[in-house]
């Protein structure tokens, strides 16, 4: 007997629509999912404001441990996304639930660690309560899904139980619970990997995915330009600091689309999404120390932009620029050859930016100089790269 009311209007109409594994070719992100993504904007641009006040040791610390835990929340919304996004009334509502949980986060990012501790563990909460019920959901209507599914709310749960311990225990160990938190969770989808169950990652939709997280992250540097410029006054020792730390941005995003993005993605293909292969896995983590990096150089641009027009750019805020360069390549290397499976060539460039780092606290080198010498640096790997292409040595497909 056909259902009756409102419930069975929408289910008639196709509004509400059991969940299903997305397997169609073709598939690209939907505009609920980058409608989504701008909520991580804000976070990463509070979390990039709280480095900037702080760079420090401790700082730098805070700011890696802070955007982990983001981090992590965005790519466990996009793999529930990637195998079951269906996009009906019930997966919107839950989407647009976490959105707003994610709002929270970017409105408690700065105090985090402090005031906001308990505000923050709340919407980590909220988070994992709503990709609990998405996979319950998906587990009810999705038979060949169920061995995957019961990983990902056994994950789940076991998340939110030490979020919410960290309420109740001294803050050096919340932070660790934080952090177990995070590793628990992020065990999952190794063992699905290894899973029985024939439930692959769609190889098309998840680099897509990953280069709109690049981009925004990337933002954080156009836009550490724009108000690092407003606030030196557009003064004339802040101008080249600006221009150079516009080419490095370009650059580096001309060498993820180019080159480390596209290969990574033709490496996913060639390798699929099939059990037994964990070339997917290598991507996804690889994700973490590039993102961090770009999300770094971000931060240290608009600091070396108005320190400039001060006269003195402090060796804090110099190393935060090379270091975040040095990291980024050296986690395009080793993620690149993680998915390969051999050693990839090109480990001189992370070296360069790490020699630019060292002669930076010997010599105590001008912004100018710094700024220059990397985006020198990032260049002539798009150029290399570039090359390779062109002459086949480099197998790339468009991100």
């Amino acid at each position: 007997m056909p259902e009756r009311g409102w419930l069975g209007a929408l289910t008639g109409n196709g509004a509400v629509r059991r969940p299903e594994l997305r397997t169609d070719e073709g598939r690209s992100a939907s505009r609920l999912e980058l409608f989504f993504d701008l909520a991580f904007v804000l976070v990463v641009a509070e979390l990039a404001i709280a480095l900037r006040a702080d760079v420090t040791w401790a700082g730098e610390l805070e700011f890696a441990g802070l955007f982990t835990t983001v981090w992590w929340a965005w790519v466990s919304a996009t793999l529930y996304a990637n195998r079951f996004d269906h996009d009906d009334v019930v997966y919107r509502l839950y989407k647009l639930g976490s959105m707003a949980a994610v709002i929270g986060m970017a409105a408690t990012a700065t105090e985090a660690t402090g005031e906001r501790f308990a505000l923050f563990v709340g919407c980590q909460l909220v988070l994992r309560l709503l990709l609990l019920l998405q996979y319950h959901r998906a587990h009810r209507h999705v038979p060949q899904a169920r061995p995957v599914t019961r990983l990902y709310m056994a994950g789940a749960v076991a998340g939110a139980l030490l979020w919410t311990l960290s309420l109740v225990v001294p803050r050096p160990i919340g932070f660790a619970l934080w952090a177990a938190a995070v590793l628990a969770e992020a065990l999952v989808p190794l063992l699905a990997s290894r899973s029985s169950a024939d439930v692959p990652l769609h190889v098309e939709h998840l680099p897509e995915r990953f280069a709109l997280f690049v981009i925004l992250v990337l933002g954080e540097s156009v836009a550490g330009i724009a108000h690092g410029l407003a606030d030196a006054g557009w003064s004339a020792p802040a101008l080249p600091v600006a221009a150079l730390a516009f080419v490095l941005a370009a650059a580096l995003w001309w060498s993820y689309f180019d080159l480390a993005g596209a290969r990574a993605k033709r490496l996913l293909e060639e390798t699929g999404g099939e059990r037994g292969d964990h070339a997917h896995d290598a991507y996804v983590f690889g994700q973490l120390p590039l993102t961090l990096a770009l999300a770094s150089v971000g931060a240290g641009v608009e600091l070396a932009v108005v320190q400039s027009s001060e006269g003195e750019v402090p060796v804090g805020t110099r190393l935060l620029l090379a270091g975040g360069v040095a990291l980024y390549l050296v986690s395009v290397s080793v993620t690149v050859g993680g998915m390969s499976g051999r050693a990839r060539r090109g480990w001189w460039w992370p070296v360069g930016a790490a020699a630019v780092a060292a002669l930076d606290v010997a010599l105590e080198l001008p912004a100018v100089v710094v700024v220059g010498a990397l985006a020198l640096l990032v260049v002539a790997v798009v150029v290399v790269g570039t090359l390779e292409r062109a002459t086949g040595r480099l197998a790339v497909r468009e991100v």
